[in-house]
């Protein structure tokens, strides 16, 4: 059946069927992204395209690490040499995405005016990310044990890069050897960079250029788990002056 002549009952029952196999609420809203662009744009449907519902659905905190689980998964990333070591350390000292990790060049990094290129990221935007003196240091120091002239992180094919999945299965080992739990993924890191650089008392919108996030609102989220930040803000309840105060419970 052409897509053309399809009804809202058609498109209504397509999401009772996804609510059915119970597809996660990203995944669904995608597809009402997708759809309703294509039947607007593509077909000229707009009628259609309104009756396709987003679903809505609590966001949950992102977990994070401390600075010194940080440290400990850092050093129990495995080899060989310095590979997922510094891999890692450029999640978490970068803020970069497990596939802007994988897919750095040799090239990308520009120890001149220390900066990371990160070349088509998420929503293929080109953005420049922060290049510490440690990070730099970890990175030369791997970059002398592979001496790549292409990618920053080559498989054992040195004309491919390493996956994500590979990324992401060396983080699990990392945490498992560091009993850290089995939920870290290369992702924690990049939300513990934004978290720590806001209880470092840095602005929203710096932490927002560097993380590449369109929107503030969406670094904004990070404010709600810096436990740090939260604990240095006075109570208004501590700046009154009650009288007849009973012994504390």
């Amino acid at each position: 059946r052409s897509p053309d002549t399809a009804t809202a009952e058609d498109l209504r029952r397509y999401q009772v069927h996804q609510t059915e196999r119970e597809v996660h609420p990203p995944a669904m809203n995608s597809s009402v992204a997708a759809l309703r662009f294509f039947f607007k744009i593509t077909l000229g449907r707009a009628d259609l395209a309104t009756r396709l519902a987003r679903v809505h659905y609590p966001r949950r905190l992102p977990r994070v690490l401390s600075p010194e689980d940080v440290g400990r998964l850092l050093e129990a990333a495995p080899g060989p040499g310095l590979k997922y070591k510094a891999a890692l350390s450029v999640a978490y000292g970068a803020g970069l995405r497990a596939s802007e990790v994988v897919a750095l060049t040799v090239t990308d990094i520009d120890s001149k005016r220390m900066l990371i290129r990160v070349e088509q990221g998420k929503g293929r935007k080109d953005r420049y990310a922060m290049l510490s003196p440690r990070l730099l240091e970890v990175l030369r120091a791997w970059w002398r044990q592979c001496r790549s002239q292409s990618w920053l992180f080559p498989s054992r094919d040195p004309f491919l890069p390493i996956t994500a999945r590979q990324l992401r299965r060396a983080c699990h080992m990392a945490a498992e050897v560091a009993s850290l739990g089995s939920w870290i993924t290369p992702h924690t890191l990049r939300h513990s960079f934004a978290t720590h650089l806001l209880e470092a008392r840095y602005e929203a919108r710096v932490i927002q250029v560097l993380l590449g996030h369109s929107k503030l609102e969406t670094t904004s989220h990070y404010t709600q788990v810096a436990a740090n930040l939260l604990r240095t803000v006075t109570s208004p309840l501590d700046n009154l002056i009650l009288t007849n105060e009973g012994p504390p419970a």
